[in-house]
């Protein structure tokens, strides 16, 4: 039987939805390891919308699973609609969409609130001891809402390569256990079930953003 994983998206684009790059490499080694995707997505307002050109807000409106369905081919459930119990895994990639449409880390760090339906969803997988992977921004999510677990956004000290470093401070101090790592490695919480890995959080070539991503993938699908 093939494993079937849950992705849930926060839109469409980096800087207010789910970086596409993260949710594609994501569906594409799902594929490749031969599981199911099943893609989900809140049905929620964002934010705000994002001129990406321009990298500033704009009057739009949209909605969190209409952009969602534009990464998923049309295939996409309502999150509301999730059951954890067919599910092996959840996923969930990056991308501001996490920082502004599942939670409020973008404005109040790591003082967030969490999105009541997407810690519902978490914490099912959590108590249901299904694996729960992570990339780029959205550990910020495990770090809120599970004190002590182990993940990682790649580096704790920022430089050019690493400009988002001052994120795992901030987790820590929410009293989770950064761990620095490659851009192309995965981190393994084995008593928590999460895997992370940086992603775009490093300001490295694509393909080591997408290799990053499939040692997660793999290492999810192991623990499923």
């Amino acid at each position: 039987m093939a494993k079937r994983v849950a992705v849930l998206l926060a839109g469409c684009g980096v800087f207010d939805g789910s970086e596409i790059h993260e949710a594609s490499a994501v569906l594409v080694h799902l594929s490749r390891e031969g599981a199911q995707a099943e893609v989900y997505a809140p049905n929620i307002p964002q934010m705000h919308v994002v001129d990406h050109a321009k990298g500033q807000p704009t009057a739009e409106q949209r909605n969190v699973l209409v952009e969602s369905a534009r990464i998923a081919r049309g295939n996409i459930k309502d999150l509301a609609t999730l059951d954890v119990k067919g599910l092996d895994a959840l996923i969930i990639p990056g991308g501001f969409g996490v920082a502004k449409n599942l939670s409020t880390w973008a404005t109040q760090g790591k003082n967030c609130s969490v999105s009541k339906e997407v810690e519902a969803v978490l914490r099912a997988f959590h108590a249901a001891h299904k694996p729960i992977g992570l990339c780029c921004i959205s550990p910020v999510l495990a770090a809120k809402i599970f004190p002590g677990c182990e993940v990682t956004v790649g580096h704790d000290t920022e430089c050019e390569q690493w400009p988002y470093a001052k994120t795992a401070e901030a987790m820590k101090e929410l009293g989770c256990r950064h761990v620095n790592s490659q851009v192309t490695e995965a981190h393994v919480d084995a008593r928590n079930r999460l895997v992370s890995t940086s992603a775009f959080m490093c300001n490295a070539p694509i393909h080591q953003v997408h290799d990053g991503i499939g040692s997660m993938v793999r290492e999810v699908l192991r623990l499923a």
